[in-house]
C-alpha cells in the first residue's frame, strides 16, 4: 500500500463503516482493514490520516485501530511470519512520540498505550533512545506535553510491580533509574511548588493534580521490586512531600459528585499505597517516617464520610494500617487493648455496614457486584480492607481481638431480633464480620483453608445461618439470604457433612430466587459443594447417591435459572449443570432427552452473539459430558445427539463463528470417536472442508483439528482411501504446515502416526516421504528433541 491519497480516501471511507450500527456495512469493512493490516505502509496510513483529519470522531477511530492493530501483530512470534515490516517498525518508533504528545487527551491515551505495547517489546534494546526523548520533555513546561510523558511511562513502568526477579529485568530498571529517576524527582518538586503558587487557580490545580498522581504511581512502579539507592538517597523529599499532600484539604479540588472520586482524593489514595508499599518492603529505611503517616491515616479515617467516592480512598488507607500491624516492629503500636477498640469502633464496623449504594448496585448491577464479591475483584472495597485489617489485628492479637470483635457480633444480632425487617443490616454487617475474623487463610478452589480455633462456626451456622436459609420464602432479605449462602461456600471445609447435607436442598430451592445475586451464589455454592474431596479414596465428598433424592429438583432448577430475567448467560449456573452431570454420571441419563434440546437452543441462541466465554467453554463441556455419560451406557445413542446438535453445528460453521469452531470440532471428534462401524456420509461431506489452509492458519483450531482428522483415519481410513484418495495429499499439505513449526510439530507426529497405522501404504508413501524430509531438514537446521 502506497503513502497516497487514494489510499488515504479508502482507509477513510472503511474506517467510517466499521462505525455503522449495521452489521451487513460493518462487518466487511473490518474484514476487509484486517486482510490489508499486513501490507507495508498500512500503519503509516493509519498515523498520516489520524495527524491529517480534522474529523474528531475519525481520530479517535484510528487512532483506536492502530492501537489493537499494534496490540495483535508488533510481538514477533518465532515460526511465524513477522507481520510488520521492519521500514514500518522503524518509521512508527522515530515518528509516534511527537505524535502522542500534540495529539488531543483522547487520542494521546491510545498512542501513549501503543508506545507501551511497543517498549514491552523493544525498549531498551530495540528502542534505546525512547526514555531520553520522553525526560527532555520534561523541560517544556507544557503540562499537557508532560502528563502524556507521565502516562506513558506508568504504562511502560508498571509491569514492574508484577514480574519475577531476572537479571534482565534489573538491568532494565537501572537504566530506567539512571534516566528517570532524578528529572520525576525534580518535577515532582517543581509540580508542588507550582501547586502552591496556583492555590486558588482551579484550572491549573486540576492539571497539576493529575501530574501528582501518575508521579506517585510512576513512585510505586519504580521502587516496588528494591528500594533504589536514589529513593533511599532522596526519601526526606518524597516522604515528607507525600506527608504534606496527605493532610492537603483544598476546598477547590472537591467533587459534588457523591460517586466519583476526585483528583485529590485519587492523589492521597495512591499515597497511602506508597507508604503502605514501604511500611511492608522497607520497614527498616521507612521506620522513622512511619508515627506521621499512621497518625495522618488515621484521622484521614476517622474524618472521611461513607461517599462512594471515597471507597478507593478508604480502602487504601485501612490497607497501610493492615500491612503495619503484621509487621512484628509496629506490633506495639496496636498492643493497648482501648487501641484495638478504638480500630474496631471507629474503623472496621463503620466500613463493613451494608450501604444504600453497596444495596443499589446488588439490585441493579448484579454482574459488577458478584464480581466484586465472588470472584476476589473487590480488592478495592471498604469491606475487604476492612477484613483483611481484621486479619492482620489477628496475627498477634488473636484472643484479645476475637473476644473485643464477639461482643458487636452479638450486639449487631441483638438488634436484628427485635426488629429483623429494620434491623437486617445488623445481621449482614455480623455475618460478614465472623467470616472476617474465622477466616485465616483461604483459596478460590478449597475456601476457607485455616479458621480462628476460637470461633464456633458449626455453632454460628445452626443457630444463625440455617433459619436464614430455611425461610419458606426465598425472595425475602435477599442480602442476607446472599449472606448465608457464602458462609455455607466460605466454611464448606468446617462445616460437618451432615450439615452440608442438610444445607444442599436449601440451596437447590434458592436457584428460584427472583435475585440475580441470589441464584447465583446457589449455583456457585453447589457447584463447589459436589467439588470437595475426602476419606482415604479421595472420592467426592457429596456423592451421586447422597444427590439422588433431589437430581431431578437439581437439574430442573438449574434450567430454569438460566430462564431468569439477567441470567440467561449466567456462567457459575453453567458451571454448576456442568458440575452436576460430572458428579452424577449414569443418573442424568433419564433427563439427557429434555435437557439436550434445552442446551442447543441455549448453544443457537449464544452463537449469534458470543460475549461470555466462560459461560460458552461450560456449555460445551456440559455437552460433551452428556454424550460421554450416555454413549458408555449406550452406544446407539450418538445418533440421537448428531441429529439434535449438526443443524447448529452446520449453523456456526458457516457463519464463522471464530469463537465455537474449537469447541465444534472437538464435540465432532467425540461423536465419530463414538461410532463403531464405517465413517457415515454426513461426515465425509465435511471432510474437505477440514482440510482448508484458512482454517489451518488459526491456532486454537489446530489441536481439535488434528483430533478431529484422527478420528476420520481411524474410523473411517478405507472409505477415504476409496472415494476421497484426491483428499489424501491434502493431509500432507497439513501435515507440513504443522512439522515446519516449533509449537505444533507434535500435532504434525499425531497426524502422520494415524495416517501410517490406517491408510494403505500405497496411499500414505507421500506422507512417509515427505515427512521425513521435513523431519531430516528440521533436525539439520536444529536439534529438535521430538523427533530423537
Amino acid at each position: 500500500m502506497e503513502l497516497s491519497d487514494a489510499n488515504l480516501q479508502a482507509l477513510t471511507e472503511y474506517l467510517k463503516k466499521t462505525l455503522d450500527p449495521d452489521p451487513a456495512v460493518r462487518r466487511p469493512a473490518e474484514k476487509y482493514l484486517e486482510s490489508v493490516e499486513a501490507n507495508p505502509n498500512y500503519p503509516l496510513l493509519l498515523l498520516t490520516l489520524l495527524e491529517g483529519t480534522q474529523d474528531n470522531v475519525l481520530k479517535v477511530c484510528a487512532s483506536v485501530t492502530f492501537k489493537n492493530y499494534i496490540k495483535r501483530n508488533w510481538r514477533i512470534i518465532e515460526d511465524e511470519p513477522n507481520k510488520i515490516c521492519e521500514a514500518d517498525r522503524v518509521a512508527i518508533k522515530a515518528n509516534i512520540v511527537n505524535l502522542m504528545l500534540s495529539s488531543p487527551e483522547q487520542i494521546q491515551k491510545q498512542l501513549s498505550d501503543a508506545i507501551s505495547i511497543i517498549g514491552r517489546e523493544d525498549f531498551p534494546q530495540k528502542w534505546p533512545d525512547l526514555l531520553t526523548e520522553m525526560v527532555n520533555r520534561f523541560q517544556s513546561g507544557d503540562f499537557h506535553v508532560i502528563n502524556g510523558v507521565l502516562h506513558t511511562a506508568h504504562s511502560l513502568f508498571k509491569r514492574y510491580r508484577h514480574e519475577f526477579k531476572s537479571s534482565e529485568l534489573w538491568t532494565e530498571i537501572k537504566l530506567v533509574l539512571e534516566t528517570f529517576a532524578l528529572p520525576l524527582t525534580n518535577l515532582f518538586q517543581a509540580t508542588i511548588g507550582l501547586c502552591n503558587t496556583h492555590a486558588t487557580d482551579v484550572g491549573a490545580l486540576k492539571i497539576l493534580f493529575s501530574s501528582l498522581i501518575l508521579i506517585a504511581k510512576l513512585f510505586y512502579s519504580l521502587n516496588f521490586q528494591d528500594l533504589p539507592e536514589f529513593f533511599e538517597d532522596n526519601m526526606e523529599t518524597w516522604m515528607t512531600n507525600f506527608h504534606s499532600l496527605l493532610t492537603l484539604d483544598n476546598k477547590l479540588l472537591q467533587t459534588e459528585d457523591e460517586e466519583e472520586a476526585g483528583l485529590l482524593e485519587m492523589l492521597k489514595s495512591q499515597i497511602c499505597d506508597n507508604a503502605a508499599l514501604y511500611a511492608q518492603k522497607y520497614d527498616e529505611e521507612f521506620q522513622s517516617y512511619l508515627p506521621r503517616f499512621v497518625t495522618a491515616i488515621w484521622n484521614l479515617l476517622v474524618t472521611t464520610g461513607q461517599e462512594v467516592k471515597y471507597d478507593l480512598l478508604v480502602s487504601n488507607a485501612i490497607q497501610f494500617l493492615a500491612s503495619v500491624c503484621e509487621r512484628p516492629h509496629y506490633k506495639n503500636l496496636f498492643e493497648d487493648p482501648n487501641t484495638l477498640t478504638s480500630i474496631c469502633e471507629k474503623v472496621i464496623v463503620p466500613n463493613m455496614e451494608f450501604r444504600a449504594a453497596d444495596e443499589e448496585a446488588f439490585e441493579e448491577n448484579s454482574e459488577e457486584y458478584i464480581r466484586r464479591d465472588l470472584e476476589g475483584s473487590d480488592i478495592d472495597t471498604r469491606r475487604r480492607a476492612a477484613c483483611d485489617l481484621v486479619r492482620g489485628l489477628c496475627k498477634f492479637f488473636e484472643g484479645p481481638v476475637t473476644n473485643i470483635f464477639s461482643c458487636y457480633v452479638n450486639s449487631m444480632l441483638q438488634e436484628y431480633a427485635k426488629n429483623p425487617a429494620v434491623n437486617w443490616k445488623h445481621k449482614d454487617a455480623a455475618i460478614y464480620l465472623v467470616t472476617s475474623l474465622a477466616s485465616k487463610a483461604q483459596t478460590q478452589k478449597h475456601g476457607i483453608t485455616q479458621a480462628n480455633e476460637l470461633v464456633n462456626l458449626t455453632e454460628f451456622f445452626i443457630s444463625h445461618i440455617l433459619p436464614i436459609l430455611k425461610s419458606a420464602n426465598v425472595n425475602e432479605y435477599p442480602v442476607l439470604k446472599a449472606d448465608g449462602i457464602k458462609y455455607v461456600m466460605f466454611f464448606r471445609n468446617q462445616v460437618p457433612k451432615e450439615q452440608i447435607l442438610v444445607a444442599i436442598p436449601l440451596l437447590i430451592s434458592h436457584l428460584k430466587s427472583d435475585s440475580i445475586v441470589v441464584h447465583t451464589y446457589a449455583a456457585h455454592a453447589l457447584e463447589r459443594l459436589f467439588t470437595m474431596r475426602g476419606g482415604a479414596a479421595n472420592a467426592t465428598l457429596i456423592s451421586a447417591t447422597d444427590m439422588l433424592p433431589c437430581a431431578e429438583q437439581l437439574l430442573s432448577s438449574l434450567f430454569k435459572a438460566l430462564t431468569s430475567p439477567g441470567s440467561s448467560e449466567n456462567e457459575y449456573i453453567m458451571k454448576a449443570i456442568m458440575r452436576s452431570f460430572s458428579l452424577l454420571q449414569e443418573a442424568i441419563i433419564p433427563y439427557i432427552p429434555s435437557v439436550i434440546p434445552q442446551l442447543t437452543q441455549k448453544l443457537l441462541a449464544v452463537s449469534k452473539n458470543p460475549s461470555k466465554p466462560h459461560f460458552n467453554h461450560y456449555l460445551f463441556e456440559s455437552i460433551c459430558l452428556s454424550i460421554r455419560i450416555t454413549c458408555r451406557s449406550n452406544p446407539a445413542a450418538v445418533n440421537g445427539f448428531e441429529e439434535a446438535l449438526f443443524l447448529v453445528f452446520t449453523e456456526i460453521l458457516q457463519s464463522d463463528v471464530q469463537e465455537f469452531m474449537p469447541y465444534v470440532f472437538q464435540v465432532m471428534s467425540l461423536l465419530l470417536e463414538m461410532h463403531k462401524d464405517d465413517i457415515p456420509t454426513s461426515y465425509m461431506v465435511l471432510f474437505p472442508h477440514l482440510l482448508q489452509p484458512v482454517l489451518w492458519e488459526r491456532t486454537g483450531n489446530i489441536p481439535p483439528l488434528v483430533r478431529l482428522l484422527q478420528a476420520y483415519l481411524e474410523r473411517g481410513a478405507r472409505t477415504i482411501a476409496s472415494n476421497a484418495t484426491d483428499k489424501i495429499p491434502g493431509l500432507l499439505g497439513v501435515f507440513q504446515k504443522l512439522v515446519a513449526s516449533k509449537a505444533n510439530d507434535h500435532q504434525g507426529d499425531f497426524l502422520a502416526a494415524s495416517s501410517l497405522s490406517t491408510l494403505p501404504c500405497i496411499n500414505v508413501k507421500d506422507v512417509v516421504w515427505g515427512g521425513c524430509g521435513l523431519c531430516n531438514q528440521r533436525l539439520q537446521n536444529a536439534l529438535c528433541k521430538k523427533f530423537v
